[in-house]
């Protein structure tokens, strides 16, 4: 790749024309350079990009968002989310739906509002909706420690913290014909690139740690059409992602969550893919455990697409009943979500 000249790269994507190469990303802010970028126009039939399981709202099930809902109809109970979830429906209703009806529902902007909010308003519960991959549970483990060296106890956390590797383990292990993986940049900025590495030596796929600019997701692409049929991982994003990753970070994690099961939108429950409170944190669990029910709307196929087995186009929702106006699945909902992204760029 350094012997090559970035128009070079971009006429042999155009014009590749060797074995089919199939690349998922699996970061919702991959899907959504992508089609800013207009990347999927730029490149050769023979390669095809494909969106997985990277949308943090979009693979929460719904019992987590039916527990939201109940708990914010509480008198006493203040329910906090950030902007994407409020709109994610549950089995009958969204967050949305159940503020529309007098529930106790807040946006927040940022994560340290919880704590102000929760220590100014004692009389009533606060539920924060702590919903993430690594990159998110970092900032989930700060609050819980601000909260309890405030001694500020009416502050809870209702979790659904996801994991990579083990996802990935799993469209691998269930048919996702995946060639090749651009590695999560945001993420791998908490995990390290060597999480990768190992991920690659195990699956024989190869892995390219990508930041989020166009030329480089370019760059990214060429190595795995280079590297079809090989393990190994390339780390173009050594500005931000180290081997190791975040220790600080980590540690902080390491403090307060552990490994859990967890259950994953479309795929049932994946063991070892989540991080939960540890016991001796279970005080600021608001209900967290057990929820595992997901019930898709009529004809919704996010299952399906949030594995990569179909594009979103080929919902037969897409673009008709389901639009980000009038969204039926997640997918649809997220700024990060496959389906919102091929509608608002027409992306084919």
């Amino acid at each position: 790749m350094a012997n090559k000249s970035f128009q070079e790269i971009i006429d042999f994507l155009k014009n590749y024309d060797g074995e089919e190469v199939r690349i998922m990303e699996v970061c919702g802010t991959h899907t959504a350079a992508i089609s800013e970028n207009g990347i999927p126009s730029m490149l050769s039939p023979k390669i095809s990009l494909i969106s997985g399981p990277g949308c943090p709202v979009c693979v929460t099930v719904t019992a987590v968002i039916d527990k939201l809902v109940e708990l914010s109809l509480r008198p006493d109970t203040i329910v906090l989310t950030f902007g994407d979830l409020i709109r994610v429906k549950g089995t009958e209703k969204s967050l949305a739906d159940a503020k529309a009806e007098g529930a106790n529902v807040r946006m927040v902007y940022s994560p340290t509002e919880t704590v102000t909010l929760a220590k100014e308003d004692p009389d009533h519960t606060y539920v924060f909706a702590a919903i993430g991959f690594e990159t998110t549970t970092p900032v989930y483990a700060m609050v819980l420690k601000e909260a309890i060296e405030q001694d500020i106890h009416n502050l809870k956390l209702l979790t659904s913290l996801k994991t990579m590797p083990e996802v990935i383990r799993w469209v691998v292990n269930n048919g996702g014909g995946i060639d090749g993986f651009i590695a999560p940049g945001h993420v791998a900025a908490i995990t390290g690139s060597d999480v990768f590495k190992e991920l690659s030596d195990e699956l024989g796929i190869p892995f390219v740690v990508s930041g989020f600019e166009g030329k480089q997701l370019l760059m990214t692409i060429y190595a795995l059409v280079l590297m079809k049929g090989k393990k190994g991982i390339k780390n173009l994003y050594k500005d931000v992602v180290l081997p190791k990753g975040n220790i600080k970070a980590k540690e902080i994690v390491d403090k307060y969550f552990c490994p859990s099961d967890a259950s994953w939108r479309g795929m049932g429950k994946i063991k070892g893919s989540g991080m939960c409170l540890k016991p001796e944190y279970s005080s600021f669990d608001a209900g967290s455990v057990g929820l595992d029910e997901d019930h898709m709307p009529p004809g919704c196929s996010c299952a399906k697409v949030l594995v990569g087995k179909v594009k979103p186009y080929e919902c037969p929702l897409f673009g008709k009943s389901c639009t980000p106006d009038n969204a039926h699945g997640a997918c649809m909902v997220s700024t990060e979500g496959s389906c919102y992204n091929y509608f608002v760029s027409g992306r084919r």
